[in-house]
């Protein structure tokens, strides 16, 4: 069973997930932070492609694009195998609940709805080691695509959480993941972007 599923949404408020205060903290942010901290990284990244690793900007801009593209498949994996994984093993049950279980129990709480520095920067780091096995140095102007494409995610994400949908065509963006919160979240996996919902067909059938 989806641990998403296994309990009830609380409108608001919030609860700690460890009983030590220096663990607690770590789990909270305000969204600000960790998006500063990856931008800086992508800066420092791009700035090493151009001046240690001479990638031209002919091959550094296709390079990011591919990389700010790739970022709504990889949004879409980690949310549906990792944060939804099948919850059948007391681990697996603490990875979806730590990591999300816990932001779709309290989705208003706005210092857990993007991943707080700690992780952030650990998370980066395995995607760059990741990315350079595959890449070599070409991966210093893929990920900060990579990286940008995950800020512009988060600060969707903050905004759908955090606020009121506008009155535009944004806010179709506020309609479909409250779908996934508040109906179907086994379904809806994208959140900056719908194309892999349709791709592999995790989009509610209509009745």
């Amino acid at each position: 069973m989806d641990i998403a599923q296994d309990r009830k949404i609380k409108g608001s408020g919030t609860k700690n997930l460890f009983e030590n205060p220096l663990l607690e903290k770590l789990t909270r942010s305000h969204f600000s932070v960790p998006l500063s901290i990856l931008a800086v990284i992508s800066i420092l990244l791009a700035y090493l492609s151009f001046t240690r690793f001479n990638i031209g900007v002919t091959s550094f801009i296709p390079l990011f694009i591919a990389g700010f593209f790739s970022w709504t498949l990889g949004e879409y994996l980690i949310h549906r195998y990792v944060f939804h994984m099948d919850d059948d093993k007391k681990w697996k049950r603490w990875i979806t609940y730590t990591f999300h279980g816990i932001h779709h129990e309290y989705p208003k709480d706005k210092d857990r709805i993007v991943m707080p520095p700690a992780g952030a920067i650990l998370i980066s780091s395995i995607i760059f080691g990741g990315f350079w096995l595959i890449m070599q140095n070409y991966a210093f102007a893929f990920v900060p695509g990579f990286l940008i494409g995950y800020l512009a995610y988060a600060f969707v994400h903050y905004a759908i959480h955090a606020y009121q949908p506008p009155k535009n065509f944004m806010r179709w963006l506020w309609i479909y993941h409250s779908i996934h919160h508040y109906k179907h979240p086994d379904k809806y996996f994208g959140v900056s972007s719908p194309i892999w919902d349709y791709i592999f067909n995790t989009v509610p059938k209509r009745k």
